[in-house]
Formats: structure tokens, C-alpha cells, sequence
């Protein structure tokens, strides 16, 4: 990939150019990327995973960092607007002393993302400071995520994405980066790995439908691998609400089964949309 660069008031922005992600989910019956259930729940058609744009920042990332970033590198991304299949997209990071401004714009310049990037652990991410402004939902306002609450935990959780599905996510990839091709998971299959999890934490509420609204990336001993046995464990950070969704915050960390050493971290916000469940059916 051929990074642009161009002035910004405070630095140098580089400018991914334009790709067009694909919808790899649309298959999947009643989901936010099925055409026919996203339409009816308000969106132009079936959504692309916002995992997937993760992908278009990393070679952006590896010009910042270098390779290192894969091993404690950290990414995270608010999600605005978002796309369907072979919408084209931009990937644009500014570089800061503690991290960088990442944003992501389709062809119209609406903004579909917007985040931060550092080659270290940080604690001023664009998710983490968010978190820290989001009020806590009432009991009475949350019924599809009734059952989850504030501090629970699940331990023990295997995890595993094999070689056969990264060789599938590659061949629709946007950004086809070497260390790919020995392995090395991209941030999308990352998430997948952690998404693993999901049922311990949301648990029935994942009959309803649900989208990202934020996720984070945070390697610690990275790069995680496909073909590789990982346990996870979940904590629950945070419950809200708008008036379209119920959202829930949580952690999920990646350990190595045979020294017990943390990987990696994935941290989701996972709305799920009222319209989707009888829970909010309207009188």
C-alpha cells in the first residue's frame, strides 16, 4: 500500500487510499448485515463489520510503528456512520506525542470512524476516555441486556481462529499485508477471536440484533496467531443506553493456556438495537 501524506495544523496526516471493504457477514440470517433485517431496522442495507475497517488502518500503523506495533501496539475506533458492502473508504492517521488521531471517511467525506493508535499501552484511548464520559444506564431502561450487570466475569473461555479462516478473511482483505500470509491474525480476526466470548457475557441477549459501536485493540505480548490455542476470560465494564439501543462495555483478555500470560485485549461496546426485540415492542 502507497501512503499519502499531506499537511495537517498539527502535523503530517497520512491518507490511505480509497478501498471498498466487502460485507463478509451478509449471509448470516437476521443479523445487522443481512440486507433485509438491516433495512428494517432503519439502515440502507446490510452493515460491514466495523472490524473490518480496522484492517485499512494497520499499514498506516506499521509506517508509524513499525512491525512492533503487532506486539504492543493498541487501536481503537468510535464508530459514527455505518457502511455496506463496497463502499468505498478512506483511512487517514495524524500522528501525536502520545498517539495518533485516526479517521475514516467515505467518498462524500462523511465520517464512518474516528479513534487512536499508539505503539504502546494506553490508557488515554479513544475508547477509554469515551467510557469515562457515558452515564450509567437505569435498571428500568435495560431489558435485553436484564440479565448482564456492572463487575461479571467469565473465566476459561477457549478461544482459536484456525489457519483456514484467516486464509478465508484474506482473500477479501483490503490492505494484504505480508506477515499475514505466516499467520500473524490482522485486527479484524483479532476481534473474531475475542468475539468468541460474546455468549459469555450477553448470553440470550444475543438473540436480539447487535452491531460495534466501539472497539479496542490492545496487544500486550502480540502478535496472536491463527492455529493457535488461546483461554479468555470477561469483564463487564459498563451498561447504557440510547434511545435506539442498549449498549454493553467489556473486556476481553487473551491469555496463553500454557504460561498464563496475557496476549492481547479486546475491548467491545456492542449495541443492541430496541426495534430488534420484543422486549421494546411499542403498544
Amino acid at each position: 500500500m502507497r501512503v499519502a501524506q499531506q499537511a495537517a495544523g498539527d502535523g503530517t496526516t497520512l491518507v490511505g487510499p480509497l478501498r471498498t471493504p466487502r460485507n463478509t457477514a451478509s449471509e448470516i440470517k437476521g443479523s445487522i448485515h443481512e440486507d433485509a433485517t438491516a433495512s428494517k431496522l432503519g439502515f440502507r442495507g446490510g452493515t460491514v463489520a466495523g472490524s473490518i475497517h480496522m484492517d485499512q488502518f494497520v499499514p498506516l500503523l506499521v509506517d508509524l510503528y513499525g512491525q512492533a506495533w503487532f506486539e504492543g501496539g493498541n487501536l481503537s475506533l468510535l464508530f459514527k456512520q455505518p457502511t455496506v458492502d463496497g463502499e468505498a473508504v478512506s483511512a487517514q492517521a495524524t500522528p501525536g506525542a502520545e498517539r495518533a488521531r485516526l479517521q475514516m471517511y467515505d467518498q462524500a467525506m462523511a465520517l464512518i470512524c474516528q479513534g487512536s493508535a499508539a505503539d504502546h499501552a494506553d490508557a488515554g484511548s479513544e475508547l477509554s476516555r469515551h467510557l469515562l464520559t457515558q452515564e450509567t444506564a437505569p435498571r428500568s431502561a435495560i431489558r435485553i441486556l436484564a440479565d448482564v450487570h456492572v463487575g461479571d466475569e467469565a473465566h476459561g473461555l477457549a478461544l482459536r481462529i484456525s489457519p483456514e479462516a484467516l486464509t478465508q478473511r484474506l482473500e477479501t482483505i483490503t490492505e494484504p499485508l505480508e506477515c499475514y500470509q505466516d499467520g500473524v491474525l490482522p485486527p479484524s480476526m483479532v476481534v473474531h477471536l475475542a468475539h468468541g466470548a460474546r455468549s459469555a457475557v450477553v448470553g440470550s441477549a444475543g438473540a436480539a440484533v447487535g452491531l460495534f459501536g466501539a472497539l479496542e485493540i490492545q496487544f500486550l505480548e502480540g502478535p496472536l496467531r491463527a492455529g493457535v490455542d488461546y483461554v479468555g476470560r470477561t469483564r463487564v465494564h459498563a451498561l447504557t443506553e440510547s434511545p435506539r439501543t442498549e449498549n454493553v462495555w467489556y473486556d476481553v483478555l487473551i491469555a496463553d493456556p500454557r504460561t498464563g500470560r496475557d496476549q492481547a485485549r479486546v475491548t467491545f461496546c456492542l449495541r443492541f438495537m430496541k426495534d430488534s426485540s420484543p422486549l421494546w415492542a411499542r403498544a
